[in-house]
């Protein structure tokens, strides 16, 4: 199954449609909190800290993606467009990093 950002959004904003307002500051702590736990599995799987997990890119893929959840869940409640963002904001590091090709071009290339 292939699963679109604006699919996505369209759901947590529908998840979260019932939280009050304001919730915003809720949510980027959420994600701040799982960008801490991806270090800490980064962490055990360099050696720094101690290793408490069989499957460390399981655990890592998991961390991933609840990252990816409230990164897009304040986009969400928030209306914003993380699609067009992402794509305008890529074109522009092409052009400053001097990339051969950029992520639409890339999209339609693949004939998406």
């Amino acid at each position: 199954m292939k699963l679109t950002i604006e699919d996505y959004q369209a759901y947590l904003a529908e998840h979260y449609a019932h939280h009050p307002k304001g919730m915003e500051t809720g949510l980027f702590m959420k994600l701040a909190e799982e960008v801490g736990e991806v270090a800490e599995v980064l962490n055990q799987a360099s050696g720094r800290k101690a290793q408490n997990k069989d499957d460390l890119d399981k655990e890592l893929v998991r961390e991933i993606a609840d990252v990816i959840h409230y990164a897009v869940a304040l986009s969400a409640v928030k209306k914003l467009d993380l699609t067009a963002t992402i794509l305008e904001k890529d074109k522009s590091a092409s052009i400053k990093y001097q990339h051969d090709i950029h992520l639409e071009e890339f999209i339609k290339k693949r004939g998406y």
